[in-house]
């Protein structure tokens, strides 16, 4: 219906364009018409009584001249005769107008004709030459010209009406044609629909229409298909299961991830080059579904080898001892890397969306190279985009404009961005000077994923704040400037099962070798926490907790040791250099106070342990700490539960950590609360082997069921289904299109 009306309402403005623009031709032909019938009346008037005029005026018969000029001047448009001798108006009748002049007349010495305006209305004055007596005169025959007026008006009247009658005719039959020609469209879509849904094969048709409804069936019948998978995949999810959706779901696509942390880089050494795998949560998570998905990463090359690692085109192919995707870098300048890596990235995005009591720091001059950083990274995808709609993984914090210079770039790509910290709430995301950019970047994202469903609502709160939008809170999606995008809760988990527990030993074993290796009696209890040095995970708040822990159970001195593995990271930073020297000189003080000679309650460990050493440790532990003042999801937690295949050992937990949604049989504690949290440490060191294997055997099966391959799945999918719904609306735009043509 609102095509039909769509279609009258284009005939009827046609045609008023077209009654406007006749109209004033159809004036100015009435009045040319109406001037050259009085222009004749007044040669006939002069034709008539010419003779007589010229023998009364040689005979200087003024009565008679009057008498004459009078009768002829009883005609109803003429408005008055005189006759003038030169310049001088010798006679005339008595409604000769003030403002006529002989001089007017005097200008011409042959027949001529003008218009005067004067008090409102138009007078046409002829004058026709005459000989008396050897004299020049010229006899003057006035007429009003209102009537020319009336004439004008009621001739567009008449063409007005007939115009329109044509118009809303024609309006009828563009309608008519319309409602013909989409009842045969919509019938064609609804048999489509209804064979996709029965499974009735659609019948090969030449005529355009219904081909558009045989192309709808078929995109149906793809998104019942990916229906089918997610119900077929919902248990099992796997890097098989998830090239096999892939594979149906976006075939032919290209996949293509876009980080800041390159998932593998070379470092130059006194023993030549080496590869290392970063400690990272985002790579944890990333690498194993780029293995299962191929494509391409595209990342900041920040090894000292990198550059002699890769190829011509800066790419080079991952991981070494079995390739199956493209590593593309991209070089940064230390200009650069100091302004939106070090600067506005963690400096003012990362404190300000962990509440951790850190102050940002926003500068101008950050903000301009992060922006010109994300435009370079633009400019890769674009140069590895071998398709014109790529699905692209865009990931954190450090590329919030990114998605936006994408569209820009390639507006049929699907853009998939997972934002890995905590998104602040709408008052808390205020401060910062760029809320608009950021907000206007991230929503050039097809689907913008957070952790929780928290994070989601903090992130609607702050486009209804800032941004003028449309928000659908019951569909979680956003539609600005035209495009909507989907606003989605995707809790990030590890690979299942874990590659590093593969060459792991027997639990025993690895409790063997950490004591060995850190010179500890067989019976010592262990508790371990792996993290990078950062102020956001409590490293500080938990070494005060081991000392709360020993001063109010003094019985775990000498039995209990707390191992700390802490990576180095972002030392450029005072803030995060502060933290390690104030955690080097609190271990140092604890184990003063509460150790004894070949004691050490805390052993901190600052280096970067591979993978294969985190799960000897945790494999080894008695409980793992997290506690995060403010974390997304924190993947060490994920991992520990990942490591005990033996069901043992027990996961002390941050509220505040996303992973807490999840593990709810994790000691879920306040890392503000000392006391607390000494409590819970000493609730699982105690805590019965029986417990404890309840509580892990139902952890493992949350790990085990969500793992990253089911977090990807369910991106990937949902961009698939996006994907099927846009080729849908484009079909249904090309039927109207071709609709409208047809028309």
């Amino acid at each position: 219906m609102r095509l039909i009306l769509r279609f009258g309402g284009i005939a009827i403005l046609v045609a008023a364009i077209v009654i406007l623009a006749v109209l004033p031709f159809a004036t100015s032909f009435v009045e040319q018409w109406s001037r050259r019938d009085v222009e004749l009346r007044s040669r006939l008037v002069f034709s008539t009584a010419r003779d007589q005029v010229v023998e009364l005026l040689a005979h200087n018969d003024s009565a008679q001249v009057e008498k004459l000029f009078e009768r002829i001047a009883t005609d109803e448009r003429v408005l008055a005769i005189g006759y003038c001798e030169g310049q001088q108006l010798r006679f005339q009748t008595k409604n000769m107008p003030s403002f006529f002049s002989c001089a007017q007349a005097a200008q011409s010495d042959g027949e001529s004709s003008f218009t005067i305006r004067e008090q409102g209305g138009n007078t046409l004055i002829s004058a026709f030459p005459l000989n008396v007596n050897g004299r020049a005169g010229h006899l003057v025959v006035l007429h009003d010209m209102s009537f020319v007026e009336r004439r004008g008006t009621q001739a567009r009247s008449s063409i007005l009406l007939a115009l329109a009658g044509v118009a809303l005719g024609a309006a009828a039959l563009v309608a008519t044609i319309a409602l013909l020609i989409m009842r045969r469209w919509v019938a064609s879509i609804r048999q489509a629909m209804e064979n996709a849904r029965t499974g009735t094969p659609t019948p090969s048709v030449d005529e355009d229409l219904p081909a558009i409804g045989k192309e709808i069936h078929d995109v149906l019948q793809e998104l019942d298909a990916t229906r089918r998978t997610i119900e077929a995949a919902h248990t099992d999810w796997n890097p098989e299961t998830l090239r096999a959706t892939l594979s149906n779901e976006l075939s032919g696509s290209e996949v293509i991830v876009v980080s800041n942390r390159e998932p593998y880089i070379h470092n130059r050494t006194e023993d030549g080059i080496v590869l290392q795998i970063p400690a990272s949560g985002l790579v944890a998570a990333l690498e194993p579904v780029t293995r299962a998905c191929g494509g391409t990463w595209i990342a900041h090359g920040s090894g000292t080898a990198d550059r002699e690692s890769v190829d011509a085109y800066d790419r080079v192919a991952v991981p070494p001892d079995n390739p199956s995707y493209t590593l593309r870098r991209v070089w940064l300048t230390e200009e650069e890397q100091e302004g939106y890596y070090y600067g506005a990235a963690n400096e003012g995005l990362w404190p300000l969306c962990h509440i951790a009591f850190v102050r940002p720091a926003f500068r101008e001059s950050d903000w301009r190279m992060y922006r010109a950083v994300n435009e370079k990274f633009a400019e890769a995808v674009v140069a590895e985009a071998k398709r014109e709609d790529p699905v692209i993984l865009v990931q954190d914090y450090h590329f919030a404009l990114l998605p936006r210079m994408i569209r820009e770039r390639l507006p049929r790509a699907t853009i998939v961005t997972f934002w890995h910290i905590p998104w602040p709430n709408a008052e808390t995301f205020g401060i910062c000077p760029w809320r608009e950019e950021i907000v206007d970047g991230l929503l050039g994202s097809s689907i913008l994923g957070f952790h929780t469903q928290a994070h989601c609502n903090h992130f609607l709160d702050a486009v209804d704040t800032y941004v003028e939008s449309r928000i659908d809170r019951e569909r979680d999606s956003v539609t600005y400037g035209g495009e909507e995008t989907l606003i989605r809760p995707y809790p990030i988990s590890i690979e299942w099962p874990p590659t590093a527990l593969a060459g792991q030993k027997s639990i025993e074993e690895c409790r063997h070798a950490v004591r060995q290796r850190l010179g500890l009696p067989p019976d010592m209890r262990i508790g371990v926490g792996i993290e990078r040095f950062d102020y956001t995970k409590g490293i500080i708040d938990r070494m005060q907790v081991i000392d709360n822990l020993f001063t109010e159970y003094p019985e775990w001195k000498g039995r209990f040791v707390f191992v700390q593995v802490a990576a180095p990271t972002r030392s450029k930073l005072a803030s995060y250099r502060q933290l390690q020297e104030e955690a080097e000189a609190l271990a140092r003080d604890i184990n003063t106070r509460h150790g004894t000679e070949g004691y050490e309650p805390i052993k901190l460990l600052i280096r970067h342990h591979g993978p294969d050493q985190v799960f000897e440790l945790f494999r080894a532990a008695d409980i793992c700490v997290v506690s995060s003042l403010h974390d997304g999801m924190n993947l060490v937690a994920k991992e520990f539960v990942a490591a005990r295949d033996d069901e043992s050992g027990v996961l002390i937990l941050s509220a505040f950590a996303g992973a807490s949604r999840e593990l709810s049989e994790a000691l879920i504690v306040n890392p503000y609360n000392a006391h607390a949290m000494g409590e819970a440490f000493n609730r699982a060191l105690t805590m019965p082997p029986e417990e404890q294997r309840e509580r892990m055997r139902l952890m493992r099966d949350q790990v085990r069921e969500r793992n990253v391959y089911r977090w990807a799945g369910q991106m990937l999918l949902a961009a698939s289904r996006l994907r099927k719904r846009l080729r849908i609306r484009r079909l249904i735009a090309a039927g109207r299109r071709r609709a409208s043509a047809n028309a």
